[in-house]
């Protein structure tokens, strides 16, 4: 695990972040904590995939991207309507 693997996920995860918030309008939870959510995701995503693929630049990415469009929408789900 090296800096430019871990910024990749982190970059790739909150462009999957703001990309998750604006498909899915509804549940939009706004540009910065769809891209620290996303981030975050990605992060995860990345280092899960690294583990369980086998690594390479593009699982990474690809996982990366789709955990950090995924958290922000369940965390907009799950989030109460008048909170």
């Amino acid at each position: 695990m090296d800096l430019t693997s871990l910024l990749i996920q982190l970059v790739s995860g909150a462009v999957g972040g703001n990309v998750g918030g604006v498909l899915n309008k509804a549940k939009n939870l706004g540009p910065l904590l769809n891209t620290v959510l996303g981030a975050l995701g990605g992060l995860g995503g990345g280092q899960l995939a690294g583990a369980a693929l086998g690594g390479g630049t593009a699982k990474e990415v690809g996982a990366s991207a789709v955990v950090g469009a995924l958290l922000p929408v369940i965390v907009g789900m799950l989030k109460k309507k008048g909170a």
